[in-house]
């Protein structure tokens, strides 16, 4: 039986994972140990297999850390804002911004994530969690906006934008312009394209192609 969550067992579990993310910045995902994270985090090896039972659970940690982070960094945007472009450009730039402190970690990890196979893929089951958790964020950015589009596109698109976002994570990963500018820029030119085809999709003449796309999602899913 697995001990209650108290005070004294977060703030160690926190400082496992604190450890464990300095470490992968400074040594690499692969050169550091269970036993080192343990040795830096001043507890022993057996404590912190007691809290993670790998590294890789470790960065399943750091996924729900930067998700929970991201959630409560677009809160009062979505709060306010019902304008879709303005929703879906906030919170892909919010996510930029707190994975700041992040980014030379991602750089060396991605190799891993990378790999369709491996547990910490995004796409994994394994990583299912934060997965729906972002998913969960893009489906606010739909419901709450005022704008019209397509009904079934509607239900669709939460996914499709986290896909999107995906591919800004991917560019960011590459991103060694100062602050990540050309993130951020990328973000800037892609939104209203994005808002633009969403926009056209309610429309009679388009609607045919929407219903073409969306077949399209389903049959690519299955």
């Amino acid at each position: 039986m697995s001990e209650p969550r108290t005070r004294g067992s977060e703030s160690t579990r926190e400082v496992i994972v604190e450890t464990a993310l300095r470490l992968f910045r400074e040594r690499g995902f692969d050169a550091t140990t269970m036993r080192a994270i343990a040795a830096e985090a001043g507890v022993s090896v057996g404590n912190a297999y007691y809290y993670f039972e790998s590294k890789e659970a470790l960065i399943q940690a750091y996924y729900d850390r930067a998700q929970t982070e991201h959630e409560e960094a677009c809160r009062e945007l979505l709060a306010s804002e019902r304008s879709f472009a303005a929703r879906l450009s906030g919170v892909l730039r919010e996510w930029v911004r707190v994975s700041d402190p992040y980014h030379e970690f991602a750089v060396k990890f991605f190799k891993h994530a990378a790999e369709p196979t491996n547990p910490l893929s995004p796409f994994s089951s394994q990583s299912s969690p934060a997965r729906e958790a972002s998913i969960a964020i893009y489906r606010d950015v739909v419901e709450g906006s005022r704008d019209k589009m397509d009904a079934e596109l509607r239900e669709e698109l939460p996914e499709l934008l986290w896909l999107l976002s995906m591919g800004m994570v991917l560019f960011w990963v590459h991103d060694t312009s100062p602050g990540c500018q050309r993130t951020y820029r990328l973000i800037e030119v892609t939104v209203p394209l994005v808002d633009r085809l969403v926009g056209l999709s309610h429309l009679p003449g388009l609607r045919g192609i929407t219903k073409d796309f969306i077949a399209a999602v389903h049959e690519l899913r299955a």
